[in-house]
């Protein structure tokens, strides 16, 4: 029987106790305008003008500045009717990307918004599913079946059903990184769960988004940040095209590329559970509409742009188009991003443009990840390129994508910390997601009304007044329940599937995309050794 969460986990949840003063706010101007009871002789202004203006002062003649403001504001407004009225389904492509977002970011598309916190939403049920007791046997693993994932985490109406688990070998130089027991009898000696990948099954679901949605979720970092300190910068040829200097960090490759043979959850190695799960799906939903979807944070971001690109760049997302025979379209492959450090060079960024692969970067100002590794080298040296090119210099790094760049400062809702967990957080994005409304437009969180509350349930990061503990989600009793003969005890869980039997099957079948992509391409027998070696 897994353990009860508490009631706080619902997203969709409204705050009644959020005091009216802090629904619109505007950093600049230091003002909230929502006290409108206790203003008179107010009845020739326009309500919905007075309560985005700056200032109360002033009402019968406001200055010029405010005028052009309230024009600016109704034509914002404008704007973001049009956009609501178009229907997700019939703009699922620029939400995913495809031009590369395009006067959706500033002001904030509504669309966009509720899909990158759909997402986000998805990243962060790794954090909430994850064991990561060194007390529990189960240290390392999630706590609930695939068929039960979504229910337990109050996600049962997403849409999507758990395709299959994806484990990694914690035998790396990553030591900070996985959670292991300090118990003799543990579950698996060598394995992590690392996320998952589901798929749109429910028809609604599918209307509404335009298509069927595959999705790959990578979990981050649990409690801490330390690990990024464990990164040596070092960079390590891809292997999964034939340009020998497309290179992504040592520490990342690692994680996704190592497997451990003696372990029934890392017999195939993490890369390996992507291609083959994405190979099968794409097979098994041929002939419709279909999406990729990579999301992550922290590590996981860094996850999901290496999948991404490695998926794109053996062509699995290349599929006939029902045309004819010899023709073919691309599948979409969008990556969302949170709070992710650089990932591989210049190369690599390069690379991954050309491929198509569309990554949306969602970051905290304050937040130190997104800054490394690459201090010294990255994309924002003028002359990196040929830095690149003429040094081979092994530590330069470049961002992928497009980032959308977010500031903490702007929320009345958070107090002001040097915490860099609180920064980092994840909830905390999500909450800044849900209040931005673009670089010089006030935070408003009557968009989609996300409870508050979720930004403490792993950090201490809202202010006192509204009165949510710190840390609040865990496990009711930490897990233990009484049995038949009223001892405490933590509970036996069913013993989650290893690996699906016919993983080794569709892996054979990317091998087999793979050596046919060279021979197509007249590649030399080198290259398509390299590729083959490298899975």
């Amino acid at each position: 029987m897994a353990p009860n969460l508490l009631s706080f986990s619902s997203p969709k949840g409204v705050f009644p106790f959020l005091p009216q003063q802090y629904r619109y706010y505007n950093k600049k101007a230091k003002t909230s305008l929502l006290y409108l009871n206790n203003l008179t002789n107010v009845s020739s202004l326009n309500s919905k003008n007075l309560l985005k203006c700056s200032s109360v002062s002033n009402l019968s003649t406001p200055p010029l500045d405010e005028t052009l403001a309230f024009d600016h504001q109704q034509e914002e407004e404008e704007q973001e009717q049009e956009q609501e009225e178009k229907e997700l389904h019939e703009m699922w492509k620029a939400i995913q990307g495809c031009n590369d977002w395009q006067g959706l970011l500033d002001p904030m598309n509504c669309h966009l918004r509720k899909e990158i916190i759909r997402y986000g939403e998805f990243s962060q049920a790794c954090y909430d599913s994850f064991d990561f007791d060194p007390h529990s046997k189960y240290c390392g693993t999630c706590k609930y079946s695939a068929a039960s994932f979504f229910k337990k985490l109050d996600m049962a109406d997403s849409g999507y059903q758990i395709s299959r688990y994806l484990y990694a070998t914690s035998n790396i130089n990553l030591p900070k990184f996985f959670q292991k027991s300090r118990l003799s009898s543990v579950w698996s000696t060598y394995a992590n769960w690392m996320g998952y990948i589901a798929v749109t099954t429910d028809e609604e679901e599918i209307k509404r988004l335009g298509r069927r949605d595959i999705v790959v979720a990578w979990r981050g970092t649990v409690t801490y940040i330390e690990w990024i300190y464990d990164l040596k910068d070092i960079l390590h040829t891809a292997n999964f095209g034939s340009d020998p200097s497309i290179k992504i960090e040592l520490g990342f490759h690692d994680l996704y590329t190592k497997k451990e043979q003696s372990c029934n959850y890392c017999t195939f190695s993490a890369r390996e559970q992507v291609l083959a799960e994405i190979k099968r799906l794409i097979e098994y939903y041929e002939g419709e509409e279909i999406s990729i979807t990579f999301t992550g944070h922290s590590l996981g971001a860094a996850l999901a742009i290496v999948s991404a690109y490695d998926v794109a760049e053996l062509g699995l997302n290349i599929v006939n188009d029902g045309e004819s025979s010899s023709s073919t379209k691309k599948i979409p492959i969008t990556v969302y991003s949170f709070a992710g450090p650089r990932v591989g060079n210049l190369k690599f960024k390069e690379r991954c443009d050309e491929l198509g692969v569309k990554v949306l970067r969602v970051v905290n100002v304050h937040d130190k990840v997104p800054t490394v590794p690459g201090i010294l080298a990255n994309e924002k040296f003028q002359f990196q390129k040929h830095f690149e090119e003429a040094t081979k210099f092994p530590w330069s790094y470049a961002h992928v994508g497009v980032e959308l760049a977010l500031d903490h400062t702007n929320s009345p809702f958070l107090k002001n910390t040097k915490d860099f967990g609180c920064a980092h957080n994840l909830e905390a994005l999500l909450h800044l997601l849900d209040g931005y409304c673009g670089k010089e437009n006030q935070f408003c969180l009557e968009t989609t009304k996300r409870d508050i509350a979720l930004v403490n349930k792993s950090c201490d990061f809202l202010k006192s007044e509204y009165e949510v503990p710190p840390h609040w989600r865990q496990d009711e009793n930490k897990g233990m329940v009484r049995n038949t003969d009223g001892r405490w005890v933590l509970p036996e869980r069913p013993r989650l599937e290893a690996l699906p039997e016919d993983t080794a099957h569709h892996l054979q079948k990317v091998l087999k995309n793979i050596a046919n992509s060279n021979n197509n391409n007249n590649s030399n027998s080198a290259n398509n050794s390299s590729q083959l070696e490298a899975i």
